[in-house]
């Protein structure tokens, strides 16, 4: 009986292995009692304890169903996980083949959804059990590629040189103003090339792929009527996704602070956001994106994979967050790799302040073009600035292992993410506080020592307009557009992009209520070209007090190489700098002026108890139309003939200033 009671001690390596213990199980109830003849338990002690000894037989009993329930759930735990699977997938099938039957308009983006994730799973599926057979059967055709790409290297680069000009020529020749981009574009990059580290070590091949990419993302996305569709809906769901914030906003802070304080009406979307981001990284859903954006960019452009991956995580994540998927490698990382990933984190902005950026009117489609565009042009200008010299470790590394969140299920995730957006929403309101109540000390300075020397309104950002005026203007912002739009770049760089895009937004509701494009020789509002070039400048952590942010956050994760982070830090901040503006010059050279509509229908119909833009348009058309001749006033164009063109232009005239009036 003893030798038997020490076969069924539990022991530390039992339970590592998952062993049940025999004495909760039927059998080793068998053998205790088997071991026991006699009147066992003769005791005080045991007499005391029978009917506890009862009451415990009684519940293992009782449990012998559900144990039997689990050790069959673990045996055939891979075949019940397909049968579920199988049923989901039945399940999923039903409601998709219902949806496309009842209306398949509406259900596009569910087809669009379904086709992407069966693709992806397809690919997975026919890499895993096809991959290395078909690998082998093109051998043959891969060694004779390899032997011709010498030659058809050039054959290709010179034919998609030849395209992009020929392009180019056809698509300036409408509206000159684009080759003001072009020329901006090759100005910024000729300008990092000679900032350049080491200008002979230039890998050639990431630069040129980065900008190509970078081009055909944006061509894509501002061109295509796919790609303009895809944007403008996904833009659309996420502002309707942030109006879901307002469900909990308006239950703990009431409707009318949401609705007139900054605080509770924008802040509160951070903490959405955040908690979201959270649950998708404990899904793994967001580490499968960043790894299939990673792979497209580690492929083409021949970057190593930690570098890589980074980068594409700031598309979604911020400068500090990112670094965190590749932190058990920072430590072997080569100077020009942390400059990479330091570019990466300067150069795009976070989803969780991109949705307080949309709240306050921003357009959503040229926010999430901006931080796609940004990921490729980013590695092609960090090399172009920071080229590798050393040996890097991870170069030829397919993949390496993402880190991954400790919570333990999807509610833990869901509070931890909301309980991180609590020291960033603090940082933002402070920094807001802060920097707005210097940037009134400086400009209330600056006007006083102005004044000494009678130059009146001299401010911050009269300096800007004056200092990054032809930079602005480079970019391909109009010459009357460009001071604001050099104001937002000195706000951004030297404060942050917060407070520019605060003042954007003020404009831009400007433009849209209708308002004169100039009170007096004030400037109230800017193109809707300008306002898009000023969009893809601001978009990026690229500011003097975003140092201190990415300093902290890596010296954090690696404290032995704190001084080489120092010595990177202001050229990464630079680099990062330019790829906002790259992307704002490539968004002026693909910008498609908005088409005037019949003015003469809209105006004929309008109501002119308020304006809009629509209908400043369409009065300057008006006016313009208008000709004054020896006291007789007649139209051309669009209103010659109309009856309704006195009554427009007498509507018009009690909106706007115009000579005509």
């Amino acid at each position: 009986a003893l030798l038997e009671m020490e076969e069924n001690q539990i022991t530390l390596d039992n339970l590592g292995k998952g062993s049940d213990n025999p004495a909760f199980s039927s059998v080793g109830e068998e053998r205790l009692s088997e071991g026991c003849d006699g009147p066992c338990g003769e005791t005080k002690e045991e007499r005391r304890g029978e009917g506890k000894g009862r009451f415990s037989s009684y519940c293992r009993k009782a449990v012998q169903p559900a144990s039997k329930a689990k050790r069959f759930c673990k045996a055939y735990a891979k075949v019940l996980r397909r049968v579920v699977l199988a049923l989901l997938g039945v399940a999923y099938l039903c409601y998709f083949i219902a949806a496309c039957w009842l209306n398949f308009q509406r259900a596009i983006p569910l087809v669009v959804m379904t086709a992407v994730v069966v693709f992806f799973i397809c690919w997975s599926l026919f890499k895993k059990h096809c991959g290395a057979k078909v690998l082998l059967l093109l051998s043959p055709i891969w060694k004779c590629f390899k032997k011709s790409w010498l030659w058809l290297k050039w054959l290709l680069w010179v034919a998609l040189l030849g395209g992009l000009i020929i392009w180019l020529a056809l698509d300036t020749a409408r509206n000159p103003e684009q080759l003001i981009s072009l020329a901006g574009f090759c100005f910024l990059v000729l300008f990092l090339f000679a900032c350049s580290k080491h200008h002979s070590a230039v890998c050639w091949r990431a630069v040129f792929w980065g900008l190509g990419l970078e081009f055909v993302f944006g061509l894509f996305i501002l061109r295509t009527t796919p790609g303009i569709q895809a944007f403008q809906w996904l833009g659309d769901q996420i502002q309707l996704f942030l109006g879901y914030t307002t469900a909990g906003s308006s239950f703990v802070f009431g409707n009318r602070l949401i609705e007139e304080v900054f605080a509770f009406q924008t802040l509160p979307i951070i903490v959405f956001f955040s908690c979201v981001m959270s649950i998708l990284y404990y899904l793994g859903i967001m580490q499968w994106l960043i790894v299939k954006i990673s792979w497209i960019l580690q492929v083409s452009m021949g970057t190593t994979s930690t570098e890589t991956l980074s980068v594409a995580g700031n598309i979604f994540v911020g400068q500090t967050e990112a670094p965190l998927l590749i932190r058990p490698y920072l430590a072997d990382m080569t100077h020009s790799e942390i400059h990479a990933v330091m570019t990466g984190g300067f150069s795009t902005i976070a989803g969780t302040v991109m949705g307080a950026y949309i709240s306050f009117g921003i357009d959503a489609a040229s926010l999430i073009a901006a931080s796609v565009m940004a990921a490729p042009c980013a590695l092609a200008m960090s090399k172009l600035v920071y080229p590798e010299v050393e040996e890097s470790k991870f170069k030829g590394k397919a993949s390496i292992r993402l880190a991954r969140g400790e919570e333990q299920n999807i509610l833990e995730a869901a509070s931890n993410g909301a309980a991180t957006s609590i020291g960033l929403i603090a940082n933002i309101a402070a920094n807001l506080i802060g920097f707005l109540a210097v940037l009134e000390f400086i400009n209330a300075a600056l006007r006083w020592f102005g004044e000494m020397v009678d130059i009146e309104g001299l401010s911050f950002q009269v300096i800007c307009s004056y200092v990054l005026m032809p930079l602005a203007f480079l970019m391909g912002a109009d010459w009357a557009d460009s001071p604001l739009v050099a104001e937002l770049l000195g706000m951004k760089i030297f404060l942050n992009e917060f407070v520019a895009y605060q003042q954007l937004a003020t404009y831009k509701k400007k433009r849209l209520s209708g308002l004169e494009e100039w009170d007096g020789s004030q400037k109230q509002w800017i193109s809707e070209r300008a306002e898009n070039i000023t969009t893809f400048a601001l978009c990026g952590f690229a500011n003097l007090g975003s140092i201190g942010i990415t300093l902290g956050g890596l010296a954090s994760m690696v404290p032995q190489r704190k001084g080489d982070l120092a010595s990177i830090v202001l050229r990464a901040l630079l680099t990062g700098a330019c790829v906002s503006m790259l992307n704002a010059c490539l968004a002026g050279l693909l910008h498609v002026p908005t088409e005037v509509g019949d003015c003469v229908t809209f105006l004929s119909t309008a109501n002119f108890s308020s304006t809009s833009y629509a209908m400043y348009t369409c009065c300057k058309q008006l006016f313009a139309s208008s000709i004054l001749d020896s006291g007789t006033l007649s139209f051309t164009g669009a209103w010659a003939g109309q009856a309704e063109g006195m009554r427009c232009l007498t509507q018009c005239c009690g909106h706007y200033n115009h000579t005509t009036c």
